[in-house]
């Protein structure tokens, strides 16, 4: 799961300030209980106290499992002191570790990582701050899902050249949506290559495909072939370093990331360069049996003749195409609503 650096970097700055939220109110509370009790704030003097007599054991080289004299009366000072210390917190109305610095999460201590993994903590949070992100790209809004699309901004009529009219074309096309977005990662057809004229409901279909992914906690990254084309320029043609940087970190998740959305293939310049880049990531993504959804206004035979015979077999042979066609659904919805008759 490789989610984006600017997510990472968001969700943990989230994560430390929900940290030092904390903090801050286990400070107030202490101060708060050391006015009412002064007794309280002699007992962690004195507790810290203790604590650091072990440590000095410890690093003179004293076992702290050693049962000598030394150890033994420590440890009962220190026992002696905490009783004392809970009893005057209970009198306070208050539980025994009230004071604590405990973390949230046991299992990562607030980092956000446990050795090398992602904790579940930072992880939930990475998914949060996706969809922010998500929302802002692709326009969603907090109704938008499946059984918003409407079938009746679709025409019942045959259309030319197609065996279905558009609206039984959208049924069957937002069923295989639903079956992907749903059982994401395990549906049968893994990649989906999104075709047709704007205004035919692509990108909506996108926005509900990536709000139920993101919300299922996987990894989602959508971007423009026009802004990929950018990218892969800057790894190999910038001289300023942090920028090379950026690219690259945004190319691993291209190719590492759970599911991702390229938008609008075909408006790119299609240069020798951008062709490579491209067959780099659907291959790349391919070997790690990641999923892609491609948009485009272009149907599967000009793409074909665009790209290189690689990244065409690569489309032809592993991506199963969802054909849109009709009148633009904008002018249509906003017709009904006029016409609601």
């Amino acid at each position: 799961m490789a989610y984006e650096r600017k997510v990472v970097q968001q969700a943990t700055a989230r994560l430390e300030r929900r940290k030092e939220m904390r903090q801050r109110k286990r400070y107030d509370l202490e101060q708060q209980l050391y006015r009412r009790q002064p007794r309280l704030r002699t007992l962690d003097i004195a507790i810290r106290g203790t604590m650091l007599e072990l440590a000095e054991l410890l690093t003179a080289g004293v076992p702290l499992a050693a049962d000598g004299p030394e150890i033994g009366d420590i440890r009962r000072r220190n026992l002696a002191l905490q009783e004392e210390r809970a009893q005057l917190l209970k009198n306070l109305g208050y539980a025994p570790d009230a004071l604590d610095d405990t973390p949230a999460c046991s299992l990562c201590g607030d980092t956000g990582w446990v050795g090398q993994e992602m904790c579940q903590c930072l992880r939930q949070l990475c998914a949060q701050e996706q969809l922010r992100q998500l929302t802002a790209l692709l326009h969603l809004t907090p109704e938008q899902s499946f059984a918003q699309l409407r079938l009746d901004v679709y025409s019942d009529q045959p259309w030319d050249g197609h065996g279905r009219s558009p609206r039984e074309n959208m049924k069957r096309v937002i069923l295989v949506c639903q079956g992907f977005a749903q059982q994401f990662p395990n549906y049968p057809l893994k990649n989906l290559l999104l075709s047709g004229g704007t205004g035919l409901g692509k990108t909506f279909l996108s926005g509900c495909i990536a709000r139920e992914v993101s919300d299922r906690g996987y990894s989602v990254v959508y971007d423009s072939a026009i802004h990929m084309q950018e990218v892969f320029s800057n790894r190999q043609f910038s001289r300023d370093q942090e920028k090379v940087q950026e690219a690259e970190g945004l190319i691993r998740c291209y190719l590492d990331c759970d599911l991702l959305l390229l938008d609008d293939l075909g408006s790119e310049s299609t240069t020798a360069p951008f062709k490579a880049a491209l067959y780099e990531v659907l291959d790349g993504r391919i070997q790690r049996d990641k999923r892609t959804i491609i948009s485009t206004n272009l149907a599967m035979p000009r793409l074909a003749e665009l790209y290189s015979p690689q990244v065409a077999s690569r489309l032809e042979g592993l991506f199963q195409e969802l054909t849109f066609y009709g009148d633009d659904i904008r002018r249509s919805a906003k017709q009904l609503s006029s016409n609601p008759s």
